[in-house]
């Protein structure tokens, strides 16, 4: 039985299947001999010494978490900043550890939760703390490098491209007397991902969404109109798909809420299609609806891919495998062997080419327009969307989502 424990965190905004890497970093563990604390609230327990033991979790519970969405064990958004800067937070953390006897940390997040990963790593090197660091990758953003997507992406992906699709039937049925106009309002500040996916929702030159923003190409209002206008005169109703994180040509977030931040110094977006809503009405005239997904978008587990749940569950048991096996600084990453059909295996990258990193919508992605999705992106999106992972029903007709009885460990450090 190796000596010492393994802790796992859980960090900035959670996906459908978030818990189902968990869920694979226990089962992993268990088969090694190899206890399992988790931290409450991501690093923020950490650095509390605030940590729980899944020791006490049934392998019925362990299962059942694998299809419950949210965060199991709590996450939040905290950056740390240089080993310069917050020093003694880093040694704080170190402290927890011995007290802890932890020797492996799984950090479960996106780019800059790599960076955190990869710091902790090398100050433990520095004072000789026998500490194994991976990454764990997931993001509803799919923006993390190297890895061909991101755990979290697919099923974000999936609840997008249906929603749209409904969401225009409902449109296309109400539009000779009531809404014209319809804005769907997808998560994304630098990369236009998630709006790609909606892309998916139509095939056909008139199909919904007539118009994506991608946060990739500058936002022109006076274009955006001219188009509305046209798609409404030419179908009869407008479907558009904006990425909250589109900028206008000085730079500026077109959803910019007043210039606040969130806790990892990002500005704080959201509203980006009630302010598109409200230029079409004032200009155009036209009768509009909008709607702002949010937390729905990433949390929806009964719409998983099972792709998706797939390559969440592979990444968490590669992720112990590689702290077991001494590969320190790293995270296990998506490799694509083949579209159609389609194969994928896990490969480990160096966590210093992951960190602070941002993967952006290639150019060859979006339609020469700028409104649209090419063939190519269709080509990666559509694997990444395929197959159902739906959760067991209760008697209420609810999912069966785990409460896993946890236990906090008394405080050490």
């Amino acid at each position: 039985m190796p000596e010492g424990n393994l802790l796992y965190a859980q960090s900035g905004g959670v996906t459908a299947v978030i818990n189902a890497t968990a869920s694979a970093v226990i089962q992993a563990a268990r088969k090694r001999k190899v206890r399992v604390l988790a931290a409450r609230n991501g690093i923020l327990g950490a650095l509390q010494g605030d940590l729980l033991d899944t020791s006490g979790m049934t392998a019925s519970e362990v299962k059942q978490l694998a299809q419950t969405p949210g965060g199991a064990f709590g996450s939040c958004r905290l950056k740390l900043k240089t080993l310069e800067q917050d020093r003694d937070k880093y040694e704080r953390l170190l402290d927890v550890f011995r007290a802890n006897d932890i020797r492996w940390f799984l950090y479960n997040g996106g780019n800059d939760s790599a960076d955190t990963a990869l710091k902790v790593s090398q100050l433990a090197a520095e004072f000789g703390y026998p500490l194994t660091c991976v990454g764990v990758p997931k993001t509803v953003d799919n923006d993390l490098a190297v890895t061909d997507c991101c755990p979290g992406f697919g099923s974000a992906a999936k609840y997008t491209a249906v929603s749209v699709r409904e969401c225009a039937l409902d449109v296309a049925a109400m539009a000779e007397t009531s809404t014209k106009v319809f804005v769907y309002e997808a998560m994304g500040r630098h990369a236009g991902w998630l709006a790609a996916a909606a892309g998916l929702a139509g095939a056909d030159k008139d199909d919904a969404p007539h118009l994506i923003l991608f946060p990739e190409r500058v936002f022109d209002e006076a274009d955006f109109l001219a188009r509305v206008e046209a798609v409404v005169k030419r179908v009869g109703y407008c479907v558009v798909v904006a990425s909250e994180g589109i900028r206008t040509a000085d730079g500026r977030f077109v959803a910019d809420a007043g210039g606040g931040k969130d806790s990892f110094g990002h500005t704080q977006l959201g509203g980006v299609a009630s302010h598109l809503a409200g230029r079409v009405k004032d200009v155009l005239g036209h009768k509009v609806h909008w709607a702002l997904p949010d937390y729905l978008q990433r949390s929806a587990r009964h719409l998983a891919s099972k792709t998706d749940l797939e390559h969440a569950m592979a990444v968490g048991r590669a992720a112990v495998e590689c702290a077991l096996a001494g590969q320190n600084a790293v995270m296990p990453v998506i490799v694509r062997d083949a579209d159609t059909p389609y194969r994928w295996h896990v490969d480990i990258a160096p966590l210093a080419q992951i960190a602070n990193r941002e993967k952006t919508l290639p150019k060859g992605y979006i339609r020469k327009d700028g409104y649209g999705i090419t063939a190519a992106a269709r080509r990666y999106l559509q694997p990444l969307i395929s197959g159902e992972a739906y959760p067991s029903y209760a008697s209420d007709g609810l999912p069966n989502y785990a409460s896993p009885g946890l236990h906090a460990r008394r405080k050490r450090g």
